[in-house]
């Protein structure tokens, strides 16, 4: 799941400065579950701006909207009357979501509401944790589903380094080692051989580091 975290209000306010007529564009999904983007957090949004223009004495119009995915065409058909009311868009969705927007709707500016983290799962109610960077290249069936790239902070293939200690990692005693956990798993699976095995230098290629990826399948 993608996660996001709303803008700082004052940043957000100096995006939309300029313009008289806001329509607030949230999602439906990610951004939703983890409470940064949904229709809730569009309402409260659009309150809070509301306020803030009253207060600045600002004559400004904002409307609101939640899409079920700002990310897939089908879903942002129907903004085309919502956007010729509006001079800007400001979206409660992920870089994702913001792009095709924008790409759907090149004549208005789109204005990004969050800042898109990371790949995570829920860790508990209203908590999120990285998981998954995207590298294009999966590795868990080496590391018993424990995805060093994103859970050790040097990103190592070839773990552990000599910084962790008693399980945890050098850079806080609250983070776990992503190796120690790898380490425990594969015992506890009695596949510990697979530590033996030297991963090979990482062919980054397959990531952000070979350009924007695509993925086609066959019809």
């Amino acid at each position: 799941m993608i996660i996001g975290k709303q803008k700082p209000l004052e940043e957000i306010e100096k995006m939309i400065d300029p313009y008289g007529r806001l329509l607030v564009l949230g999602c439906g999904t990610c951004v939703a579950i983890c409470l940064a983007g949904g229709e809730k957090e569009v309402a409260v949004l659009t309150s809070t701006l509301r306020m803030a223009d009253k207060v600045a004495k600002k004559n400004r119009e904002i409307k609101e909207h939640t899409v079920e995915r700002q990310c897939e065409w089908e879903f942002l058909e129907n903004l085309k009357e919502r956007v010729k009311e509006a001079d800007a868009i400001l979206s409660l969705g992920c870089g994702v979501g913001v792009q095709a927007v924008s790409e759907k709707y090149p004549e208005i500016p789109v204005l990004p509401g969050l800042n898109t983290l990371f790949l995570g799962m829920p860790l508990e109610h209203g908590v999120w944790v990285e998981r998954c960077l995207g590298c294009g290249t999966c590795i868990l069936d080496k590391t018993a589903g424990i995805c060093p790239i994103a859970r050790c902070a040097k990103g190592l293939l070839n773990g552990p380094c000599g910084g962790s200690s008693g399980g945890k990692c050098e850079i806080s005693k609250d983070t776990p080692c992503a190796w120690q956990l790898i380490y425990d798993r594969l015992a506890a699976l009695g596949q510990l051989a697979k530590l033996e095995e030297i991963q090979p230098l990482r062919d980054w290629s397959a990531s952000h580091a070979g350009g924007p990826r695509k993925v086609t399948t066959e019809p």
